[in-house]
């Protein structure tokens, strides 16, 4: 039963990673490309639109990568030694701090950031949807980090 609880909670982590992190690299290179190509102007409303669809995918592979990554923990058969002697915990250590600064922009953009957008006009509006996008894209960068520590953690 262990080991039937860590591949279906392994399983769902690498979903809602690839939920999460497949999201964004679509919104950055797909659907903002594509929305100023064909709708200029009027590409901030159908941004707003997905954003709107996609951030509930985003908090709820949020909650299940947390979810997972417990019972993950919880039914390893080989769980890492915690002392920072050992070069698998500052690994591990590091992509979970990671991690933890990708949850804090995200919904720090959702809760904080939108409805400051919302009530902008002019250039300020302008700075602030720049600002969102700018650490959309760092998310991107953490989250293609977190992969790396974690492919050197399975090495």
């Amino acid at each position: 039963m262990k080991i039937a609880i860590f591949i279906l909670a392994s399983w769902l982590h690498l979903v809602a990673t690839v939920v999460w992190i497949g999201g964004i690299v679509f919104i950055l290179f797909v659907a903002i490309p594509s929305s100023k190509e064909v709708l200029a102007d009027k590409a901030g409303n159908i941004m707003g639109s997905i954003t709107k669809r996609f951030s509930p995918l985003a908090n709820y592979s949020i909650i299940a990568l947390i979810i997972t990554g417990v019972l993950i923990s919880i039914t390893d058969k080989n769980p890492l030694a915690f002392s920072l002697n050992n070069t698998s915990t500052i690994v591990f250590l590091a992509k979970h701090l990671i991690v933890l600064f990708m949850i804090i922009i995200h919904f720090y953009r959702g809760l904080m950031l939108a409805p400051k957008i919302a009530r902008a006009e002019g250039a300020r509006k302008a700075g602030l949807a720049k600002l969102s996008l700018n650490l959309v894209k760092v998310n991107l960068c953490l989250g293609l980090a977190v992969l790396l520590l974690s492919a050197a953690l399975a090495a």
